[in-house]
């Protein structure tokens, strides 16, 4: 994890929640979690007897990661997760997949040069012309768009078929998706842009 990443996540968003061993990462960078979530196997014990009690929720079923124990627990109008990229492959893939199974709550991963979310149903970016807009899609699902150089329209995507990786902003982009099942890849630079416009957008998916 960078701490300018956690820096400027903690301005969009001041609420500090770690999950598990990312604790560590949060004290070594000189802030205290406001609550930490997960089965607590990766936070050192000296770390852990740091914090106050209260501020440790135990999950303790084997089944989910660290990424996906957080998420579900967290109430909030949008999550900002650093720290889930960059390092193992299957933990990255697993944290994208958390993200369609919970297609409720808006979350924007950060990573090394890019943010992932998943699409909502409908969503707005006054993006310039140039702008890379890759879209990736963790089933199969149809969308529209206009603002693309290459637009979505008719077009069936799918893990094994269609990707719509590397795609061009003309101007401002319009996307509409059919199901909570596309994800949404932006250069970093476009972090509090996609933020302000998630949270503008009435549009969400719905808890199945």
């Amino acid at each position: 994890m960078e701490p300018s990443d956690l820096s400027v996540a903690l301005e969009l968003g001041p609420t500090l929640v770690a999950a598990d061993g990312g604790a560590a990462h949060c004290l070594s960078a000189g802030h205290m979690p406001e609550v930490v979530i997960g089965d607590l196997d990766s936070l050192p014990k000296n770390m852990r007897e740091s914090i106050p009690p209260e501020q440790l929720i135990f999950v303790s079923e084997q089944d989910s990661t660290d990424f996906d124990k957080a998420l579900r627990h967290i109430s909030a109008p949008l999550v900002l997760a650093v720290g889930f990229t960059g390092a193992r492959v299957d933990h990255e893939l697993a944290c994208y997949n958390a993200l369609v199974r919970h297609a409720d709550r808006r979350c924007v991963i950060i990573g090394e040069s890019d943010v992932v979310c998943l699409l909502p149903p409908k969503l707005s970016l006054p993006l310039a012309a140039g702008t890379r807009v890759s879209l990736f899609p963790m089933r199969a699902v149809q969308g529209r768009s206009e603002g693309l150089k290459w637009p979505i329209d008719g077009i069936g995507f799918a893990p094994d078929g269609m990707v719509g990786t590397s795609n061009e902003a003309t101007g401002a982009v319009q996307l509409e998706v059919e199901a909570p099942a596309m994800l949404l890849i932006l250069p970093k630079a476009h972090l509090g842009l996609l933020v302000s416009q998630l949270l503008a957008t009435s549009e969400g998916w719905l808890a199945p």
